[in-house]
């Protein structure tokens, strides 16, 4: 076994509504949706108007910036509506599912026979090259840059979230071949990252060309920045792709039947869901079928992803690309009075505020609410406490917030993303909304250096 890199620092949320490990049949959704806003730094151009049909990887939209960079519809159909916010800015481009899920075809091909350009060109053509991200900037990979290195997660920490063993059980021979074409890409290693604790799947432990690591230790241990920064850490003018299991196994897929199978499984967890457990679904999907008398009465929150880093939807909205996990949790639009002064046996703290500190194992139904306003933004160390990487969160936060870029390159932004900062964001005092300064700061970055 490879050596256990411990993670001390960080903070495991422990919130009612795992999922089960059983996969549900329910009846497929009937509308799914591209989001362009899962897609930091692209400008979406449309391929496909309302009423066009298209096929399983016919191309919805592409980045105008960089057109080769490709998004495909998940499922046959008619495109029903391009959904525009603010300034007509794209939010979702939906398609109404016709039943028969036809493909595109792309033609199958073994990886290791292929050259680096080949497969590129390939993951591109079907639409799977936003599953490739970078750091810097947490945004999708530039193909023309060679990464040092490719990082893969093999469980998440976050609250609730899926078990990756479970989800990726059973892909064995789609999860290799995603592995054979990474390696194409890269004249570094596969980093493959696994939790210590747990008897990881095959699919993991019997892969080849890959580089086993284990990891033991709380949130955010799981999350891909942590892990690079503990393994190969990333400096300035050096890049690393990361990507996450499921679309590993969506890349192989597509080597090995030569169509875009956007097949995933999610879990759909929180405490307003009656039954939590796991659906096999395509990406994309509305979350109507799988929340449909499935939740408790009220006012509730669904969020496409974890409660940390998720984004809110509607009770119709749809599972966000990268997103493995529905989250539902009660809306908290309510005024505690003295409410920090009631003795709170029920209440989640971080710090030794409430006597529940004394029952650590205890699970917490959480609501939405801040219990409180902003307040000054001030040194408390609290953040320290939770982020598992050797940067100063509180000083490269400031270097943002007055647009100091060689303070920001000194202090790290090149290694952190939105969800490095989640607990940070969780446990900080004065209500910052802190993973949006750090996509600030990212945006900055990326319109002075780029």
């Amino acid at each position: 076994m490879s050596k256990v890199i411990k993670i001390k620092k960080g903070l495991d949320i422990k919130l009612k509504g795992a999922a089960e490990k059983i996969i549900s049949n329910v009846q497929p959704a009937s509308t799914y949706a591209v989001k362009p806003t899962d897609f930091p730094g692209i400008v979406p151009k449309l391929a496909a108007r309302p009423g066009d049909k298209v096929k399983a990887g016919s191309i919805l939209f592409f980045d105008k910036l960089r057109p080769e960079v490709k998004f495909a519809s998940p499922v046959s159909g008619e495109v029903k509506a391009v959904n525009r916010g603010e300034r007509r800015k794209i939010l979702e481009i939906v398609v109404d599912a016709d039943g028969k899920n036809e493909y595109e075809e792309f033609g199958a091909a073994d990886p290791v026979k292929l050259d680096r350009e080949q497969i590129v060109m390939k993951i591109q053509d079907a639409g799977l090259w936003p599953c490739i991200r970078q750091r810097p900037y947490a945004v999708i990979a530039r193909s023309q840059t060679e990464p040092k290195a490719i990082f893969i997660s093999g469980f998440d920490t976050a609250p609730l979230a899926p078990d990756m063993d479970f989800v990726v059980k059973g892909n064995n021979s789609a999860f290799q071949t995603g592995i054979n074409a990474l390696n194409k890409l890269t004249r570094g290693e596969v980093h493959l990252s696994l939790q210590a604790d747990n008897p990881a799947a095959d699919v993991f432990t019997r892969a080849s060309g890959v580089s086993l690591h284990y990891f033991k230790g709380p949130h955010p241990a799981g999350n891909p920045g942590v892990q690079i920064h503990h393994i190969d850490p990333v400096n300035k003018d050096e890049v690393v792709w990361y990507i996450q299991p499921q679309e590993v196994i969506m890349i192989g897929r597509l080597f090995e039947k030569g169509i875009y199978d956007a097949t995933r499984v999610i879990a759909v967890t929180g405490s307003e869901v009656k039954k939590p457990r796991y659906f096999r679904v395509l990406g994309g999907a509305s979350i109507e079928p799988y929340v449909m008398d499935n939740v408790n009465p009220g006012e509730l929150r669904y969020i496409s992803g974890n409660a940390l880093t998720g984004s809110r939807i509607s009770k119709i909205g749809y599972i966000g690309f990268y997103d493995s996990q529905l989250t539902v949790l009660p809306e908290g639009n309510y005024y505690e009075m003295f409410g920090w002064m009631a003795p709170g046996f029920k209440k989640l703290s971080v710090s030794r505020s409430f006597p529940s500190w004394l029952m650590p194992g205890r699970e917490y139904k959480v609501d939405t609410n801040l219990k409180g306003g902003a307040r000054p933004f001030v040194q408390t160390g609290e953040y320290e406490k939770v982020l598992p990487m050797n940067i100063y969160p509180m000083h490269l936060l400031k270097a943002i917030l007055v647009d100091d870029i060689e303070k920001m390159e000194q202090l790290g932004i090149y290694e952190v993303a939105e969800e490095d900062f989640a607990l940070c964001e969780f446990v900080c005092p004065s209500k910052i909304e802190i993973q949006s300064i750090i996509r600030q700061g990212i945006d900055l970055m990326i319109k002075e250096l780029e």
